[in-house]
């Protein structure tokens, strides 16, 4: 949109301006604030914004304060072309080689040297017009290969493209789900954080993750983290007279308050410094940016923690694990490598073999003689001996594999959106397959997160329903009705039913909610005393966090005293109470004894029934004591007096009990981990069933976990933890270092024969640091702050516990996924591989040429990844137990059905290679030269090879022994697609493909016996299950993951917060392979060293006899 100059002038104030203020300071902020405008308010005049209403909000307001100072959106890197990713999947190095041999075998097929007759340099004792007809086909074979290269090198672009796009997507999604709350025309609306504009009033609170630069109006005890930006650890304190700056990228670690936005976009400091490093968003990831643990993000125990092992030595280190990236990649990596260089030996084996054989059959058995006229023909044999040789490489390197993991990431995270799990992390996925903990919170995950004060202690009575109005005294109505309509955040608010008959609008914190919904019940208008006392008007307001455990407002009355009002864990507010209101609303005295029956005979009965227990009290400051230390809160919240406690409930959700059951069955094992009072917490976990009575499980506090995990010095000590750990199933009044603690120790604990897997829930700003150390971190999409979504690999967007058991079985159906698509793939390498190298050393010929081999490779790789990957899960993956860390990628059933198959399938290839023509009655295709036409002979074998594979694909969908290999076929329609189609294309191939694709046309009798034998597989399938794996102990598992050693050594070496253990495989291939030449380089060396040596000897030798 272009602006006019006049529009531009109504704006007192320029970016250029904005942007050199936001760049300053503490006091120098405040002292250029006051030169250049006055004051903040000043500010918001110039900017066209009331600081209590912010804008107008219309869309031509939007649109010309988006075109003067920018939008809030930093333009993201341009994606890779289309050619780009073309021009990329050309450097795959045997697809090079293959190039290179193609187009020389072109090159070669035209050059015919004048003068000569090539029938002279024929091998073999071929007809005339055979002759003819074979040079004039020449050409074909390499056009092939290079038109086949093209179809390989096209679909894995496209592959890449996709992904890419679904990535972009997946960023999208995430960033349009961001949104921030800005007052507007005086109302209070969310709206996406790419519509934030320059002149926007939005409200921060405790967990916000800052979205835009800008200006402090009005805060209470707001404490910033500006790590990301500064570099600074501790957390900064922002006012108005201090420091009002805030800046983007920035996270509230405590309190709440009001700002201007005055820089977004490119104009903010976070946008500056991403457009000067030439940084966007990352073309193929999402935010991985998270991931990497800050040093704000460790607690104080945790640091001490690792201070305690240093002392130690090296045994204790250990024992800390890092927080691996992949385990499946690095099995996959390892396997890969393990084959790569198998397929490489034996593609060298066959082409020395066939040169070999070439040379002593055509020179010394006939002893034919080199010639400058036959070079260009001799040249051509060579090239295509050595075209044989590289396609049983591309056959035998699984370059599908990471094929195959993509398609079964992306497919199952695309599916897992709809399954309410918005992944973060691709790796997460599959990591949470192998889960062997779950460690949950309580409020909105096991239950309802609909909270209703349903019983209460008022004025010496236990109220088991809430009372009528005009059973409470006025006075104490008047505590309740100003204490809890002044001490809730002000977005908390309940609204009128959206429909007639329906339940009250919840809008904010729950907890708030119950309690405004108490007053609503008691006949009391709290709107009234927020209008009578705004938001401003409040003197101090002690935020709620979860060390604390209670929020406390203050308020300045007309006279110059004080009132304090506080919330929050009944026990902890009962210590700081001195007094409690009677039935006449007088304050009496409150002791010890008062306190301890209380507790036995009010808070112990509330929580034993699952309620959470709320203690509402309040405090006078006489007018005439001197100004208290409001920083000092210890000093500031006691000498309290109680007005209520009040009961209230969260149901648990219908659906947990049933999911939970399913994760104890799975073998995973379920932790509540929640800031609620233990008996609330042991009555919830029971309605769970994550606590039965047969159990021999226990449930800890907070106080009594760090009791018995310390030393008497204090410090944490693992071996204390390995005690608690296994049999704790409940951890009531945890703080959010208590939740790190206790997943650090499961997760360093050396006690049980696997490493166990971790997954934990959070949805606070403090939950950062566990959501990180956990294996896989599950923010709360709804209840959830910025810091714990950006901590998270996974965000529930339902907030339900249950979609977590969705996300364990989409992580086992990932794992599964891979392993059908291995057990197919490996079938078809060793028949391929072993067919074309016997072939080749047997006729000197492949019985499968290079197109039909690439052709075959494409069936094994883009689809059958494609088909297999797309797998969706059943609850059968939940009633069995994870496979652990350790757990080879082939099982011993897989490897029995691959060796099985392989044996039945190179039966049938041998016997139609050697015996063919006779059964079929057709022309020996053996006996053909290698530029002769198609044959019929041949032309079966591939037909049949084919026809195999495509039943053993269906075969290949169960890998655990399961005898309906059909089961829910048709419930994926790709798989069913893939089959069909690739049905479809080889009778294309087979019919109409002719010279180019090596085959000649079958008759119908050809063909159904083709079908038939590939139909026997499936019937042979059914045999090999029927082989008890006892009888194979002799079989192998294959695919670990890496070796302890090697695991120990990478995480001692490695300083980053995660080990990427498939790279470091890949790496260390690499160094194993660059150490093996700087080896033979330096045994040449010591041989030229040797024999210079000796050299130098004989010269001075044969000197002095010269002499």
């Amino acid at each position: 949109m272009r602006v006019a100059p006049d529009q531009q002038t109504d704006f007192k104030i320029t970016v250029p301006e904005l942007c050199n203020l936001m760049e300053l300071r503490t006091k120098d902020a405040v002292n250029k604030i006051k030169e250049s405008y006055g004051e903040v308010h000043k500010m918001c005049t110039l900017l066209k914004t009331s600081p209590t209403d912010g804008i107008v909000g219309s869309q031509a307001e939007i649109a010309l304060r988006k075109a003067i100072f920018g939008k809030n959106f930093i333009p993201p890197k341009k994606p890779l072309t289309f050619l780009q990713l073309v021009w990329e999947a050309l450097q795959d190095m045997t697809l090079c080689i293959l190039e290179v041999a193609a187009i020389i075998s072109l090159g070669l097929s035209f050059y015919h040297p004048p003068g000569t007759k090539t029938a002279a340099c024929q091998l073999s004792d071929t007809a005339e017009e055979e002759e003819e007809e074979a040079t004039e086909a020449e050409w074909i074979e390499g056009a092939a290969i290079l038109l086949s290269v093209v179809c390989v090198v096209l679909v894995t672009a496209f592959n890449d493209w996709s992904k890419e796009k679904q990535f972009r997507g997946l960023q999208r999604r995430i960033e349009s789900e961001q949104k921030f709350t800005v007052i507007r025309g005086g109302q209070v609306i969310q709206v996406p954080v790419s519509e934030l504009v320059v002149g926007d009033v939005a409200q921060i609170k405790y967990g916000d993750l800052l979205p835009a630069d800008g200006i402090l109006l009005q805060g209470h005890d707001l404490k910033i983290d500006e790590s990301s930006l500064t570099g600074e650890s501790n957390l900064v304190k922002k006012s108005l007279t201090e420091d009002p700056i805030l800046l983007s990228g920035t996270h509230v670690m405590e309190g709440s308050g009001r700002m201007v936005i005055t820089a977004v976009g490119v104009n903010s400091q976070t946008g500056i410094i991403l457009t000067l490093l030439g940084v966007g968003e990352d073309s193929g990831k999402t935010k991985q940016n998270g991931k990497k643990l800050k040093k704000t993000d460790e607690p104080p125990e945790k640091k001490e923690h690792e201070a305690s092992k240093d002392k130690k030595g090296g045994k204790e280190k250990k024992t800390t694990h890092k927080k691996e990236k992949s385990v499946l990649q690095a099995k996959l990596t390892r396997l890969a490598v393990q084959i790569g260089k198998a397929g490489l030996a034996m593609s060298v084996i066959t082409v020395s073999i066939l040169i070999g054989s070439f040379i002593i059959k055509n020179f010394v058995i006939e002893k034919r003689i080199w010639t400058v006229e036959c070079t260009p023909i001799y040249i051509q044999y060579m090239v295509q001996f050595f075209i044989i040789g590289v396609t049983i490489l591309v056959v035998a390197v699984p370059e599908g594999l990471p094929l195959a993991v993509t398609i079964s990431l992306a497919y199952s995270v695309k599916k897992m959106m709809k399954d309410n799990n918005l992944v973060r992390h691709l790796d997460a996925c599959e990591t949470m397959g192998n889960a062997t903990a779950i460690c949950s919170d309580k409020t909105g995950t096991l239950t309802l997160n609909r909270m209703t004060v349903v019983q209460a202690f008022i004025g010496g009575t236990h109220y088991k329903v809430i009372p009528s109005p005009d059973l409470i005294h006025p006075t104490i109505m008047n505590y309740l009705l100003i204490g809890i309509s002044v001490n809730c955040a002000y977005t908390s608010k309940v609204l009128t039913p959206e429909k007639s008959g329906g339940l009250p609008r919840h809008i904010g914190n729950k907890t708030e909610c119950a309690l405004l919904g108490f007053l609503v019940e008691l006949k009391q208008n709290y709107e009234s005393v927020r209008t009578k006392i705004p938001e401003d008007a409040l003197f101090k307001v002690y935020t709620f966090n979860s060390d604390r455990k209670s929020m406390s407002t203050v308020l300045r009355n007309a006279n110059g005293s004080y009132q304090i009002f506080t919330k929050g864990a009944s026990e902890i507010i009962l210590d700081k109470c001195s007094r409690i209101l009677n039935s006449d609303g007088e304050p009496v005295p409150f002791t010890q004894k008062d306190s301890d029956n209380m507790v036995k005979n009010v808070i112990i009965p509330m929580a034993s029934e699952g309620l959470r227990t709320i203690c509402l009290a309040f405090r006078d400051f006489s007018s005439f004591s001197s100004e208290p230390k409001w920083d000092n809160e210890n000093d500031i919240i006691k000498d309290l007096t109680c007005i209520t406690i009040v009961g209230i409930e969260d149901p648990v959700r219908p659906e947990v009990p049933d999911a939970i059951k399913k994760c104890q069955n799975a073998g995973i094992v379920v932790r509540m981990i929640t800031g609620d009072n233990i008996d609330t917490a042991r009555a919830v976990a029971v309605k769970c069933g994550i606590l039965r009575p047969e159990d021999n499980f226990i449930c800890l506090d907070g106080k009594e976990f760090n009791k018995q995990i310390r030393s008497p010095e204090g410090v944490i000590k693992q071996e204390l933890l390995d005690h608690i750990w296994p049999r704790l199933r409940v951890l009531a009044r945890s703080s959010p270092t208590d939740k790190y603690i206790l997943v650090e120790g499961i997760i360093n604990s050396s006690i049980t024969e696997q490493r166990q897997v971790v997954a934990v829930t959070g949805d606070g700003t403090n939950d950062g640091p566990a959501l990180k150390k956990a294996d896989v971190g599950f923010a709360m999409g709804i209840a959830g702050t910025d810091v714990a979504k950006e901590a998270s690999d996974i965000i529930l967007t339902d907030d339900n516990f249950s979609s977590i058991v969705k996300a364990v079985m989409w992580g086992r159906n990932v794992y599964d996924s891979i392993s059908k698509f291995l057990q197919f793939q490996l079938t078809v390498n060793i028949v391929a591989v072993l067919v074309a190298f016997v072939g080749a050393c047997v006729t000197q010929n492949s019985p499968l040429k290079a197109v039909q081999m690439l052709w075959v490779n494409l069936i094994m790789d883009t689809f059958a990844s494609l088909a297999l990957a797309t797998e969706k899960p059943t609850e059968a993956l939940l009633k069995r137990k994870p496979y652990g860390r350790k757990k080879p990628l082939i099982s011993r059933t897989m490897l029995k059905n691959i060796l099985c198959h392989a044996f039945y399938q190179l039966v049938v290839v041998f016997g139609l290679l050697f015996a063919g023509e006779k059964l079929f009655d057709i022309e020996n295709g053996r006996s053909a030269p290698l530029q002769a036409p198609p044959s019929q002979h041949y032309t079966i074998v591939f037909n049949t090879f084919v026809m195999m594979q495509i039943f053993n694909e269906i075969n290949a969908r169960k890998i655990h022994g399961e005898r309906n290999v059909f089961e829910g076929i048709f419930t994926n329609a790709i798989f069913c697609s893939v089959v069909l189609g690739t049905l479809i294309v080889q009778v294309i191939i087979v019919q109409i493909g002719g010279k180019p694709f090596s085959c000649a046309e079958l008759s119908l009798d050809q063909w159904l016996w083709s079908v038939f034998i590939g139909v026997g597989t499936l019937l042979w399938g059914q045999l090999i299950i029927s082989i008890p794996n006892r009888y194979l102990l002799c079989l192998r598992e294959v695919g670990e993951g890496p070796p302890k050693e090697e695991m120990i050594e990478a995480e001692q070496a490695d300083d980053s917060a995660e080990i990427d253990y498939g790279e470091r495989e890949l790496n260390r291939s690499q160094i194993l392979w660059c150490r093996g030449l700087s080896r033979i380089q330096a045994q040449c060396r010591v041989v030229r060293a040797f024999r210079a040596s000796i050299y130098n000897d004989l010269e001075s030798a044969n000197n002095g006899k010269t002499v």
